[in-house]
């Protein structure tokens, strides 16, 4: 493997220098990859419009293509993060309006790509920031694989295709969660609510290995549902969980908010050691992990 910076007469982007991510890797057989830190691209799904792409420029790698988009990594710069900020710069997408479901990585070896899915949350209209575009458009799902595709996107598109239906989903039921571990939570359940409401929220925002919740390879970002009981609904909200605050018994509420989930199209995993629950929402429809399942994957633990 090489690292080749580009050639002079390449065109550069008009807010400043270059960054030093911004090389070509060239592999042993002579494949050139852009990217010294590998790249990254953003598949925003509009459930109205379909996918967000860009029709390249003829004097880019591959131009006159469809593709994502993205572009290269910086230095120490993670694949979800480049791929948010490329589509920012490229295309003018606000990261607050979309929210992320799961990073594909290919692996090359000598170099890495990572598509990031994420959903339209807040819809928007794509701008040409930058002279990489000839065209920005929502592409419908079924209507994507009949452009002329950039071969890295071709080649990656029908297994990103099938992702797109599956939507993960958690339910945390914060008191059975709370109680498995002997850290005073009797003396202070508002509290204990709110030292687990802080490490699912940065937990989830780090994602999940697939695995985990029998999902296919990639790192997923599950919506995350918590559900409070009795003292522990006083627990300020955090950002990034659906928390629902239970007005009668918990674990009505908890198979209510299965049910609802499941009914929306998720695929939905209750955490929760409670055997009679674990039978109702498996009833729902819902998958059952048992609290060390998620404390043994959440940061901070005691």
């Amino acid at each position: 493997m090489t690292i080749v910076p580009p050639a002079p007469d390449e065109p550069r982007r008009p807010d400043g220098p270059r960054n030093p991510g911004d090389a070509w890797v060239v592999a042993d057989d002579g494949t050139r990859y852009w990217g010294r830190f590998g790249a990254a691209g953003l598949l925003a799904l509009d459930a109205e419009r379909g996918i967000l792409m860009q029709h390249r420029v003829s004097w880019s790698h591959f131009g006159d293509t469809w593709a994502l988009p993205g572009g290269a990594r910086h230095e120490h710069e993670s694949a979800a993060d480049a791929a948010l900020r490329e589509s920012a710069e490229e295309a003018g997408v606000p990261p607050t309006a979309v929210r992320p479901r799961l990073l594909s990585t290919l692996d090359l070896g000598v170099w890495t790509y990572g598509t990031l899915l994420a959903d339209v949350v807040e819809p928007f209209e794509p701008v040409i920031s930058d002279p990489e575009s000839r065209e920005l458009a929502w592409v419908p799902v079924d209507e994507v694989d009949r452009h002329p595709l950039h071969p890295g996107f071709a080649d990656s598109w029908p297994a990103l295709r099938d992702l797109l239906q599956v939507r993960p989903a958690i339910v945390v039921d914060a008191a059975n969660v709370v109680g498995s571990v002997p850290d005073g939570w009797w003396r202070d359940r508002s509290g204990a609510a709110s030292r687990l409401l802080a490490r699912l929220a940065q937990w989830a925002r780090g994602g999940i290995d697939g695995a985990g919740l029998d999902l296919p390879d990639a790192r997923w970002y599950p919506e995350v549902s918590v559900v409070l009981e009795g003292a522990a609904r006083d627990a300020p909200d955090e950002p990034g969980l659906h928390v629902v605050r239970a007005e009668a018994a918990g674990d009505d509420t908890i198979v209510a908010e299965a049910a609802r989930l499941v009914t929306a199209g998720r695929t939905v995993t209750v955490v929760t050691a409670d055997r009679e629950l674990s039978v109702r929402v498996a009833d729902a429809g819902a998958a059952v992990r048992g609290p060390g399942w998620l404390l043994d994957r959440m940061p901070g633990r005691a």
